[in-house]
C-alpha cells in the first residue's frame, strides 16, 4: 500500500506524459557548474593561486639546493671518492672516505645511545607515568631540548667528555661526537615513541590483561609491536638529522686525515670536512667539499625515503 505522502508526491512531480516519475528521481543529483560571473568564484580562484605560489617557494629553496649540490658535486663521484683519503691541502685527486666511515660509526654511536634511552623514556611516559607530575616534567624538558641549538650540545659534551678526558684519558673522540648526536636525538626519539604508543588501541591491552597478561609483558608483546612503524620511524629521523650536524663534531670528534683509529681517537667526519675544506684557499679541497656536501644529501634523502616508507604502512 502507497503511504499518503509519496502518492502526493508522485501526483507533484507528474511529468506531461501522465506517467509519475519513480521517487528516487527526486534525488538525482545534478552537476555543479562553475560560474566565473560570481565574485566568490573568482575569490576562490584568486585565494588558491596565491596559496599555490606560497607553497611553490616553500619548495623551491629545496628544488634549487639540491639541483645546485646535484651540479657542483654529482660529477665528481667516482670510486675513489669513496675508497681513497682526502690529498695534502693544495694537492689533486683523493677521495672521502675515511669521513663516510666516520660518518656511519660517529652516528651508530649515537643511535646505539639514543634509541634504548628514547624507546624506553617514551614507553614510560605512555604506559607507566599516569601523566604525573613528573611525567609532564620530562615531557616539557623533552621539548625544550628539541629546541635547544646544536652547538649548545657540543659545548656541554666538550666540557663533560673531552675537557674531563674521562675515557681512557683521551679529549676527542669517535665517542664524544656520538654523545653529542645522541642528546640531538634523544628529542625526537621519546616524542614519536610517546606518540606512536599513544595511537595504539586500549582494547588491545585491555585484552592481554584480560588473558591474564602481565603490564611488562603487554608492553613488550603487544604495545610496542603495534607501535613499530612510527616507533621506526622516529628513529630513522633522528639518524637523519643527527648525521648532518657539524657544530656538535667540531667540540667533540674534531676531525682526521686518516682512516678512522678506533673509537677513542678524533675521527673525520662528512660534516666537519665539508666545513674544513670549504674554507680553504684550494680549488682541489673545494671540489671535494662539493662532492661531499652531494653524497651527504642524497644520505639523507634516503633516510626521510626510508621514514616516509614507514610511516605509510601506518596508514595501510
Amino acid at each position: 500500500m502507497i503511504s499518503p505522502t509519496l502518492a502526493r508526491h508522485r501526483r507533484e512531480f507528474k511529468p506531461s506524459g501522465g506517467e509519475p516519475d519513480p521517487p528516487e528521481s527526486l534525488f538525482v543529483r545534478r552537476p555543479l557548474q562553475f560560474d566565473r560571473s560570481l565574485g566568490r568564484n573568482r575569490l576562490n580562484r584568486l585565494c588558491t593561486g596565491i596559496a599555490g605560489l606560497f607553497a611553490a617557494c616553500a619548495v623551491l629553496p629545496l628544488f634549487l639546493v639540491l639541483v645546485y649540490v646535484l651540479i657542483r658535486g654529482g660529477r665528481l663521484i667516482s670510486l675513489g671518492l669513496f675508497t681513497q683519503l682526502p690529498p695534502a691541502p693544495g694537492l689533486e685527486g683523493g677521495g672521502i672516505g675515511n669521513a663516510i666511515l666516520g660518518t656511519l660509526m660517529v652516528t651508530l654511536i649515537a643511535s646505539l645511545i639514543a634509541v634504548p634511552i628514547g624507546v624506553g623514556g617514551g614507553i614510560y611516559l605512555t604506559e607507566y607515568s599516569q601523566r604525573g607530575w613528573f611525567a609532564r616534567f620530562v615531557s616539557f624538558g623533552n621539548d625544550v631540548l628539541a629546541g635547544v641549538p646544536s652547538i649548545i650540545c657540543g659545548v656541554f659534551v666538550y666540557g663533560v667528555v673531552v675537557a674531563t678526558r674521562i675515557f681512557f684519558n683521551q679529549s676527542y673522540s669517535a665517542v664524544a661526537g656520538g654523545i653529542a648526536l645522541a642528546t640531538l636525538m634523544l628529542p625526537t626519539v621519546i616524542k614519536t615513541t610517546d606518540e606512536g604508543l599513544k595511537l595504539v588501541p586500549q582494547e588491545l591491552r585491555w585484552g592481554a590483561y584480560g588473558v591474564g597478561a602481565s603490564k611488562f609483558v603487554t608492553v613488550m608483546r603487544i604495545t610496542v609491536p603495534a607501535a613499530f612503524t612510527p616507533i621506526a620511524t622516529g628513529i630513522v629521523l633522528g639518524i637523519a638529522r643527527a648525521a648532518g650536524e657539524t657544530a656538535p663534531l667540531i667540540f667533540t670528534a674534531l676531525f682526521s686525515p686518516f682512516w678512522p683509529d678506533g673509537i677513542f681517537n678524533p675521527i673525520a667526519t662528512m660534516s666537519v670536512l665539508i666545513f674544513n675544506f670549504a674554507i680553504m684557499p684550494y680549488e682541489a679541497q673545494n671540489e671535494l667539499a662539493w662532492a661531499a656536501s652531494f653524497v651527504l644529501v642524497i644520505m639523507i634523502l634516503l633516510a626521510n625515503l626510508l621514514a616516509r616508507w614507514l610511516s605509510s604502512l601506518t596508514r595501510t
